[in-house]
Parts: structure tokens; sequence; C-alpha cells
């Protein structure tokens, strides 16, 4: 009882101070207009570091033919170049949380996209295939970091506007993606042919995405519930920054207060739907990073020309923009997600399908039915937020889910260059990618069923 009216008069006493912070840089000249331009630098920052998180990945599927012959590359080596995103996703970024504890969010966000130019830059030039894999999970560890933490920035820094922000990183993520698939071939093409400088020239969209940050370094921007000072405690940084700062920490700290007595600790394995969920992360990610790293080569061993494979696989990635809004607010609609589920394994089917039977006649049929099953992680991020009635809940189910699901997606690409090595063609790689997709469904059926993991995790 008496944590509980700590909590309470935690959130009663924080406002005024709060308030007063405000109408304190209020009052200074220029403040407010120092306000209004740290929040759009801030949305500077969000919008280029979205763009920086897929083209490390999509730039080398509209090139992968071009490394391999350069670096002398087997199919399974390849396969295991495909496979470094997930497994640094599923490493990396559990850290992020931590380092932001420490560093602060925005220094980390910061270092990573430094990360990701330094690892662009390194790996066309490393002068081999193991310094061609370092320079890649180097970039990729930039990624992970900051996959992490752009969330947390935003429902921090925007708490009054999280979907529209949310959004607008969406978009600008899947832009990244579909720009670096789409325009990487021209480019090298135009700049002389090396897929060197075809790899290398997008570490300048990196450099340009660590401009917005170097303001935010100094100050801290923590997970929620991480930390709990108050105003008047922060250290370092410009005075604006740190007003919004700290508002945004306190005003975290106020409302997970009463979260931390009553929601208890949840045991995620004795949970049948977390299980499902995580199985389902994980299934979908592995067709997500097949599709992002082999598809192009796919289309071009048809006899696609490089320049149209990599706008097929544009093409594909590009409609995660529009569904990204229209799939979740449906999902919310249902009382049980697994329609859904069906429905995007269903495209999935056709697309391999066609791949299979005639891949460069209905190449564009297919680009854009594998794009539609693609979909299925905004429907899994969805389906964590529904299936938990807590925010710690579904903060515990997603990191379950998560880090679990990319641990069982790194197997797949992995499998998929062995099989495209040793067969010497595409059946039996998209045969498997055909039935991955069977238990996707099934698993995904189930977790879309109206339940949620604290009737069943609980202590």
């Amino acid at each position: 009882m008496m944590e509980l009216m700590a909590g309470e008069e935690t959130r009663t006493t924080t406002p005024p101070t709060v308030r007063s912070s405000a109408a304190h840089d209020a009052g200074k000249p220029g403040g407010a207009s120092t306000r209004a331009w740290t929040m759009r630098l801030l949305v500077l920052g969000i919008v280029l570091s979205a763009l920086n998180l897929r083209p490390a990945i999509t730039s080398l599927g509209a090139l992968l033919e071009e490394v391999r012959d350069g670096l002398g590359m087997s199919g399974s080596v390849a396969g295991l170049l495909t496979s470094v995103p997930p497994l640094c996703f599923a490493v990396f970024g559990v850290m992020a949380p931590r380092l932001a504890r420490r560093f602060g969010a925005g220094a980390v966000v910061c270092a990573g996209m430094a990360a990701i130019a330094t690892g662009l830059i390194v790996r066309p030039y490393a002068g081999g295939t193991a310094g061609f894999l370092a320079g890649s999970a180097l970039a990729l560890m930039g990624i992970a970091v900051s996959n992490v933490l752009m969330p947390v920035i935003v429902k921090h820094w925007f708490p009054d506007r999280v979907g529209s922000m949310t959004g607008l990183y969406s978009m600008a993520l899947a832009l990244g993606t579909a720009l670096a698939a789409a325009v990487t071939v021209p480019l090298t093409d135009t700049l002389g042919g090396s897929w060197q400088t075809g790899l290398a020239l997008w570490a300048g969209l990196a450099v340009a995405a660590v401009l917005p940050w170097l303001p935010f370094v100094r100050g801290r921007v923590t997970p929620p519930g991480a930390g709990e000072r108050t105003a008047g405690t922060e250290t370092g940084g410009d005075a604006p920054v740190q007003g919004l700062e700290t508002a945004a920490r306190t005003q975290a700290a106020a409302s997970t207060e009463h979260v931390r007595v009553e929601t208890p600790r949840l045991r995620m394995t004795r949970s049948r739907t977390a299980w499902a969920l995580a199985v389902f992360f994980g299934l979908q990610a592995t067709a997500a990073y097949v599709t992002m790293g082999w598809m192009a080569q796919i289309f071009r061993d048809a006899g696609v020309p490089p320049g149209t494979a990599g706008l097929l696989l544009a093409v594909t990635m590009v409609m995660g923009v529009p569904l990204a809004f229209v799939i979740p607010r449906l999902a919310t609609r249902l009382p049980h997600q697994g329609p859904i589920v069906l429905a995007l394994g269903v495209c999935g089917l056709a697309g391999y399908a066609g791949l299979y039977l005639a891949p460069a006649a209905g190449a564009w049929a297919w680009a854009l039915l594998l794009g539609v099953a693609n979909c299925a992680f905004p429907l899994a991020l969805t389906m964590v937020g529904m299936r938990a009635k807590t925010g710690p809940g579904v903060a515990q189910l997603s990191a379950f889910a998560q880090s679990t699901g990319y641990l069982i997606s790194i197997p797949g690409p992995l499998l998929v260059g062995v099989l495209y090595q040793h067969s010497g063609g595409w059946g039996l790689p998209i045969a498997l990618m055909s039935a991955l997709m069977i238990p996707q469904m099934a698993v995904g059926f189930l977790a879309g069923r109206d339940r949620t993991v604290e009737d069943e995790a609980a202590r």
C-alpha cells in the first residue's frame, strides 16, 4: 500500500515539475524557437536513420552475383552472408537497452549510424571474404541497435504522436529498403560498373544520418523505466534538449510506477501463445531475409536483366509501405487474426509457385505476391501488442518473440545457399521456402487466437 501511495505521489508531483521546467525554458530568449528546432532536428534524425536500416542488405542482394564472382565466394558462403543480418539482430539487438541506459539512446543511435557508414565503406575493399563478412557485421551491428532504439526514442520524445511518428519511421524504412534495391545496379553502372563502388556509395547516406544526432550525444534518452531521475539532476547537453528529455523520462517513470507494483514477471516459455508468436516471427523473418538476399539472383538466373531484377526486389519491398498501415488496422478489428495469416500465406505460396514455374514470364506478379506475403512482419508486431494485457507484458512478449524468432531465422538463408550450390538451380530452395510457409501459417493461426500471455505465463 505504501508503494502504491508513493507511485500516486510521483504522478501528482511530477507534472508541476515538468510544467515549471517548460515555463522556465519558455521564458528564456529564443527558448521556444530553440525547442522547435530541436524537435525538427530529431525528426530529421529519425527519418534519416530509418532510411539506413535496410540498404546494407538489399544493395548486397542486388549485386550478389558480382560480389560472389569478385570474391570467389561459393553458394554456401553467400548463404552464410545472407544469414548474418538475423544473427546480428539477435545478438546485438539485445545489447541496445543496456547501452542506452549507460550512454543515452541518442548517443547509441549516433554511434550506430557511424558503424553502418564504416562497415559499408570497409566491406567492399577489405580484400577477401572474411573482411567482407566482418565489414557487413559491423554495419549490421549498427543497424541492430538503432532498430531497437528508434521506437524507444519515438515513445519518449513524441508521446502524443506515437502513431504518426511510427508511421513516418516505417515509411522511411520501407523507402530505404526499396530504394537500395531499385537504384544500386543503375548507379553502379553509371559509376563505372565496379561492385565495390556500388556497395560503398550507401555509406554516404549513413554519414548524413550521423549529423542530426551529434547534438544529442551528450543528452540522455533512456528506455522506459530505465531511469527515474527528476528534472534538475540532468548534466550535460543543451538546456532545451535536457528539458525535453527530462519531461519524457519523468512521464515514462510516472506512468510505469504503478505497473511495476501490480504486474507479475511472466514466464514466456510456459505460454503456447508466446511460442506460437515466436515461431511465426522467426519463419516470416526467414522468408523476408531469403527474399532480400536471394530474390534478385533468382530473377537474374532466369534471364531477367540485373537492373530489372533490382526493380522487382524493390517492388516486393515497397509493398510494405501501404500494407503496413492497412493490415494492423484490420487486425485490431478482428477477434481472430488467423484469416489474415492464411491470406498472406496463400499469397506467399502462389508467389513461390510462380518463381518455380515461370520466374521470368510472370516476374512482376510474383514480386507483388511475395511483397504481400512479407507483410506478415507488421502483422506479427500487431499481434504482439494484442496478446498481452499490459505494457510490461507487451515488452516481455516482444523481447521473447523477437529474440527467439531471429534465432530461428538464422539457418534459413544459409540453407538456401547450400541447396542452391549443391543442386545447381533454384528448384530445391524454392521448394524449401514453400514448405516453410505451411508451418508459418499454422503457428500464425494459433498466435491469432483471442488469448493473452498473462493468462498462460504468470508465475
